[in-house]
């Protein structure tokens, strides 16, 4: 298999969470996973550079590490020129390129063509490619159609619908995404209501399959509590306003503060994140500064300590009581850590979304919307008593059953196509400057 994959480790992003456990997983199925993907010093976050090396020889997956232009698109993510001038003119671009619906991704399109260039159809039975970058979809079918083999594609966010976009995609834009699905055998998406958006759109019928996120138990039973020595609520990641804002959490501890006791044990509030501003304006605002603190960017094992020592971790989708399909479809990847991890959920959500069907499902969670400061302060108060969740069927959703879903949805691709080959794989060839 030949995975297009550019979050990938030792990058930090979300999406490399996904990326490595299907390649990780798919391996252990019997796979042989070359991945494309951009060479670690690309990216401006890294975590573990020899750890990522030593997990790959062990697993047995192959990468062809490229380039990647036009890094200015995505500045925050990538090593770039951002200070003065350069980020004064990659942000009149940016605009500009959100406004023309150009992906932020395109300019890895080239580099990985080029590190993809000396392959031949007997290095490659399929292509899977992973997006976002969604130019990463239109590379796998070039390729497929290079090297006569089948590609299937796999949606960790909606691309021309993404409810957190705050522009119209292009009609040109739109009709491609029409012919790349129309032209793949295969689409596996993240949740239920954006499986049934993308087909009410295009009509996949049974070529699209349902793979959500999951949690790994083998990367989660390394992980020690951290022990916060108070009563600590804890939210990792990323904040959308003005759907997906903090303030509703704060609101809840405000009244916390001014109901307990003074010899009950204090609460905390810790966020671990890059929107530091935002919590530290509305916490300040609220009044209840002196109950939150704020870590910044960390690690991924020190924010994981952070949510098994937590008395309860938050996930928030949308604070609005009314949802689109778009936004019934949010299921955030942290939420299968927190199920992983044992740890109590305050999740903030619209009641018809997906993941308060997932919550409720595996008892992990109690969900609010946006305006229930007394449900999210009653749920607080029995988490700081001593209430745990009790888990239900979570074992679902770690990636060694996940894995076997995905394994199944490409295996038939390859049936079904033919193109399946009853050989010892090559090592792949790469371009000139690119590397395994």
């Amino acid at each position: 298999m030949l995975f297009l994959a550019r979050s990938f480790r030792p990058a930090t992003t979300m999406g490399c969470v996904r990326t490595w456990n299907i390649a990780k997983y798919l391996t252990r199925l019997g796979w042989e996973v070359t991945v494309v993907t951009p060479q670690p010093s690309i990216w401006r976050y890294v975590e573990d550079c020899e750890a990522a090396e030593a997990d790959l020889r062990r697993e047995g997956i192959r990468r062809i590490l490229t380039d990647h232009q036009w890094r200015w698109l995505m500045a925050e993510q990538l090593n770039c020129w951002n200070q003065g001038l350069g980020w004064f003119a990659g942000g009149v671009c940016r605009q500009i390129a959100r406004r023309l619906s150009i992906d932020q991704g395109i300019g890895w399109l080239k580099a990985a063509e080029q590190a993809c260039a000396p392959l031949t159809e007997n290095d490659v039975d399929l292509i899977f490619a992973s997006g976002p970058p969604f130019t990463a979809f239109r590379l796998a079918r070039h390729l497929a159609e290079r090297l006569g083999r089948p590609y299937a594609l796999d949606y960790r966010d909606p691309s021309t619908e993404n409810p957190y976009a705050n522009y119209q995609a292009r009609r040109t834009v739109v009709q491609e995404e029409a012919r790349l699905l129309a032209d793949c055998a295969a689409v596996t998406i993240v949740s239920h209501s954006w499986g049934v958006a993308l087909d009410q759109r295009f009509g996949l019928g049974a070529k699209l399959h349902l793979v959500t996120n999951g949690y790994d138990s083998e990367e989660l039973a390394d992980i020690a509590p951290y022990n916060f020595g108070h009563c600590a609520i804890v939210y990792t990641g990323d904040l959308y306003p003005p759907k997906r804002v903090i303030t509703p959490v704060l609101a809840a501890l405000k009244r916390i503060m001014e109901t307990l006791k003074s010899s009950a044990a204090p609460w905390y509030f810790h966020y671990y994140g890059r929107h530091e501003h935002h919590v530290y304006e509305e916490a300040k605002r609220l009044g209840v500064m002196a109950r939150v603190v704020l870590h910044g960017r960390v690690p991924r094992a020190e924010a994981l300590a952070a949510v098994r020592g937590a008395r309860a971790t938050v996930v928030i989708t949308s604070v609005a009581e009314e949802a689109t399909l778009a936004d019934r479809g949010m299921v955030p990847g942290k939420v299968f850590e927190a199920l992983g991890l044992g740890t109590p959920i305050l999740l903030i959500a619209p009641p018809d979304s997906d993941i308060a069907l997932f919550a409720e499902a595996v008892g992990v969670a109690r969900r609010f919307i946006g305006s229930e400061t007394n449900g999210m302060v009653s749920f607080l108060t029995d988490v700081g008593r001593g209430w745990t969740p009790k888990l239900r069927d979570r074992e679902w959703y770690a990636w060694t059953n996940l894995a076997k879903k995905m394994d199944t949805v490409l295996r038939t691709v390859l049936e079904s196509s033919g193109s399946f080959l009853l050989r010892p794989a090559p090592a792949p060839r790469v371009a000139k400057g690119a590397t395994i």
